[in-house]
């Protein structure tokens, strides 16, 4: 294979996994991002594909860096997954989050339109564009109810994907992923922030992990599977849109106990709610119907909840114990 690919976002949990599938795969990978990302390379290192990438610099924001961009790198597929994604975050920059998570979709769509409509597109929506859940189990026919500024700007850059797709005739697929983590994860989401907690608990750094609503269900899955599912759908015939999950759901409770208990502690002796960590509109379940994933794509998830925490725990300990190291040396 000599095809070349254009990630956004590529410094990312996602953009870092799929450059490494992509790279397996014999594909010519470019990075497109801004100048201030550059700093963001150490998952790209963690995975040892840094010196296998080439940067291409531009903003989300800027639709004649995003041409020059596909120019340069003469990308046939191009995965979008810039975005402001901390929920949080949102309801604190709802106008960033909105520009980039949502007008950046449109940017990169039509920096394709108007310089090759051949090229296959892939967005990165959210399951938290269900929010407030209508079906128990949310599929591709599920109804949105967002409940953040993230929610809602995912929605506009899904809706714009099918747009283009239906009035341009582009090969462009959304893949609606639910909650997909790993020892790379962003220290801000909670799977990530519980299991460097239980390191630094584990080895003396700290006694308490501040929690909020730790009763909250989510569907969480190996961001390693997830990013096969998005390549699958750039290699269909036709373009669609996909729910990737497990099609199973756990409380964050139950992650926080799986958690503690691979490296010997209870969850309850060190977890304190903290009423702060609250957001002001809770998403409660969330539980992915993966049906037309399997049948069409051939794709299921591969990894089981406890084998993700086990791996990202046992991540953080090393991590923190070369902090360690590094701290006893000086």
């Amino acid at each position: 294979m000599n095809k070349s690919a254009l990630v956004t976002g590529i410094t990312g949990q996602d953009g870092a996994y799929l450059a490494k599938l992509l790279l397996e795969k014999g594909y010519r990978v470019y990075g497109f991002m801004p100048r201030r990302s550059s700093s963001m390379n150490w998952r790209l290192q963690y995975l040892n594909i840094d010196q296998d990438i080439e940067i291409i610099e531009g903003d989300i924001m800027d639709v004649s860096s995003l041409i020059r961009a596909i120019k340069k790198s003469q990308a046939r597929e191009i995965y979008n997954l810039a975005a402001q994604s901390f929920v949080g975050t949102s309801w604190e920059q709802p106008i960033l989050t909105a520009q980039v998570t949502g007008l950046g979709v449109v940017n990169v769509l039509e920096a394709i339109r108007l310089t090759d409509p051949s090229i296959r597109f892939y967005q990165a929506s959210t399951s938290e564009m269900f929010g407030l859940i209508q079906e128990a189990e949310q599929s591709e026919k599920t109804p949105f109810y967002p409940r953040s500024p993230y929610a809602a700007a995912k929605i506009y850059g899904h809706w714009i994907t099918i747009n283009y797709r239906e009035s341009f005739k582009m090969f462009a697929c959304s893949g609606i992923l639910f909650n997909h983590e790993s020892p790379i994860r962003g220290i801000e989401f909670v799977t990530r922030k519980v299991t460097d907690a239980v390191a630094r608990i584990k080895l003396g750094l700290q006694k308490e992990l501040f929690l909020g609503n730790i009763d909250v269900k989510r569907d969480w899955g190996y961001a390693g599977d997830y990013v096969e599912a998005m390549w699958l759908m750039l290699q269909q015939e036709t373009p669609d849109d996909y729910v990737v999950a497990t099609g199973r759901t756990t409380t964050v409770r139950d992650m926080c106990d799986i958690a503690f208990k691979h490296v010997g502690l209870f969850y309850d002796d060190h977890v304190v709610i903290d009423p702060r960590f609250y957001r002001p509109a809770e998403v409660e379940v969330l539980l992915g119907n993966p049906a037309k994933a399997k049948e069409k794509l051939g794709w299921e998830a591969k990894t089981s909840l406890a084998e993700l925490i086990h791996m990202m725990v046992d991540a953080d300990m090393e991590r923190v114990e070369r902090e360690i190291k590094m701290l006893g040396s000086r």
